[in-house]
């Protein structure tokens, strides 16, 4: 039997490096050789318990490509060698929200790395009809942030933001994503709100913004997006944190008919006091985005393959497989930590 390293959260705050047998694949399936995998914060609240715990133990991991080392028999347009990244996402194709194409709402999701074992590995299986291939065009490090350039796309898509539409974007991680995404759909002006001044500088690199506010020198930040916005307010506000606060301030700094497009993660039990009076009187509107899925993917690799965004300044370094531990804590204390990718390949930490 085939074995493989991997890191295995086998219970709450106890991950384990270890070698188990490399997957076997479905007729329906490839045998993916991990090359780079993200760390998402979903990963942290995995290792800690606090999500998905019931599905322990577990190989998490879920913003990975890598190259097809073996294929079923059943799979099309795929061979071994070939670059590849993978919707997570896995859903039944028969229940009422399949059926109405909302996949996301599927009464049976489930995602790779998050449900079913994932990236932190040497190698995955995968369906192969989630598999997308990557052109040459894109390297290895932008390859990686395909999966979280897809959830970008799947908010920016429902928020529907149009030419010369003012957008304000809280929080500087995937929300620098989120600004330039609503750059290139012509919004103007375009406002990102953080108080890590590291976030913002890189937000900066990017250009995904026009103006960069520091929440920490600027306490008032509903007043200057409205100062911002010659008094009217913001036509979408998009939360990108996941915190009760920071939705209440992005409902306040909407105009009369403005939309809120929610995308940072609460805790469940979380509660943000929102005003039915403005839903009413002033036609407010929000609505919600969880993930990237199906031709997300396309998208993403389009606009990385035409360097329409170029995520390099947002990588912090990648460390092998056996520290993911080790990267997992530091992310928790080092706030110059952006992006941090895994490479089961790697020997030694590398920094951008």
């Amino acid at each position: 039997m085939k074995m493989m390293k991997a890191q295995v959260v086998e219970a709450p705050n106890k991950m384990v490096y270890k070698d188990i047998p490399v997957p076997e694949i479905g007729d329906d399936e490839v045998l993916v050789k991990v090359k780079l995998c993200g760390i998402c914060g979903s990963d942290w609240s995995i290792f800690t318990g606090k999500y998905a715990a019931e599905k322990l133990p577990l190989i998490t991991g879920h913003e990975f490509w890598g190259v097809v080392d073996k294929v079923g028999k059943n799979a099309v347009g795929l061979k071994v060698g070939d670059r590849v990244a993978a919707d997570l996402c896995l859903t039944c194709g028969s229940c009422y929200f399949c059926r109405r194409g909302d996949g996301l709402l599927c009464q049976s999701f489930t995602q790779l790395g998050i449900h079913t074992n994932g990236g932190f590995a040497e190698y995955v299986a995968v369906p192969w009809k989630n598999c997308y291939l990557i052109p040459d065009e894109i390297n290895d490090f932008d390859a990686a942030a395909i999966e979280a350039l897809t959830t970008a796309i799947q908010a920016s898509s429902r928020m529907g933001c149009s030419l010369g539409s003012s957008v304000v974007v809280i929080g500087a991680g995937l929300g620098i994503l989120h600004a330039s995404l609503a750059k290139l759909r012509g919004a103007t002006p375009v406002i990102i709100i953080d108080g890590n001044p590291d976030r913002l500088e890189v937000a900066k690199k990017m250009n995904a913004a026009d103006y960069y506010i520091n929440f920490k020198e600027t306490p008032d930040t509903v007043a200057e997006v409205f100062k911002l916005t010659n008094g009217i307010g913001a036509d979408f506000v998009l939360e990108a944190v996941g915190s009760s606060k920071t939705y209440e301030q992005a409902f306040d700094m909407l105009r009369r008919g403005g939309k809120l497009q929610a995308f940072g993660i609460c805790a469940g039990d979380d509660k943000a006091a929102l005003s039915p009076f403005d839903f009413v009187l002033g036609e407010k509107k929000v609505s919600g985005s969880c993930a990237g899925i199906g031709n997300d993917w396309g998208i993403a690799i389009n606009l990385l393959q035409y360097k329409r965004i170029d995520p390099t300044p947002m990588f912090s370094m990648v460390v092998p497989l056996a520290e993911l531990e080790d990267a997992l804590n530091e992310i928790q204390t080092n706030t110059k930590l952006m992006k941090v990718l895994v490479s089961p390949e790697a020997t030694e930490r590398k920094m951008f």
